[in-house]
């Protein structure tokens, strides 16, 4: 096994649903970073591109993810990654230390096809409600605060990512009894 081998984050690397640490809240990452976050933060990045590679998603046996928060990897810190293309068709590569929601939509939107996630390994049928925009702040990689407004797949992937940092899982906000049941309004959210 080469070095690129032992850092790169494998589905083995991934903690599954049952684990403690998915159920807690995350403890905020000091800032400006040291050295071990910004290595975790490219090992999750990595993870994702590689992922959604096919050959090598192929050759390594990983699931596509289009985001990763530090405590799925076992991490008890306030960051995720998201790699994504957005209903334009950018890639859109984020680096979130720290984020906190500061405002929302009413509009609420949800994926048809529901929600995944690369720490639960069945299905899970129903619709996750979001809100439609929201407005974000975090720390970048240097320290800086940034604010960010969201829309569409960017906002539902945030929301996903920023749900596991507060130990909250995307079926959790699925209706139990009607699993199909929508808030009065939602709509499903754009898709490229």
């Amino acid at each position: 096994m080469d070095s690129q081998d032992r850092k790169m984050i494998r589905m083995k690397d991934i903690v599954r649903e049952g684990d403690p640490i998915l159920r807690q809240k995350t403890a905020e990452v000091a800032v400006p970073l040291n050295q071990e976050d910004h290595v975790i933060m490219e090992m999750m990045m990595e993870y994702l591109k590689n992922s959604q590679d096919p050959e090598l998603a192929y050759k390594y046996q990983l699931r596509p993810g289009v985001g990763l928060s530090a405590n799925q990897i076992g991490e008890d810190k306030r960051m995720f990654a998201a790699f994504f293309r957005d209903e334009k068709g950018e890639v859109k590569e984020l680096r979130v230390f720290n984020p906190k929601i500061i405002s929302h939509s009413a509009a609420m939107v949800y994926l048809p096809e529901g929600e995944g996630c690369l720490s639960v390994d069945r299905e899970v049928k129903g619709y996750v409600p979001r809100y439609e925009r929201i407005k974000i702040k975090y720390s970048d990689e240097k320290g800086e605060q940034v604010e960010m407004r969201l829309k569409g797949i960017a906002s539902v992937i945030v929301q996903h990512e920023i749900d596991h940092l507060n130990g909250i899982m995307f079926y959790d906000r699925i209706n139990k009894e009607n699993p199909f049941e929508l808030p009065a309004g939602a709509s499903a959210a754009e898709l490229f």
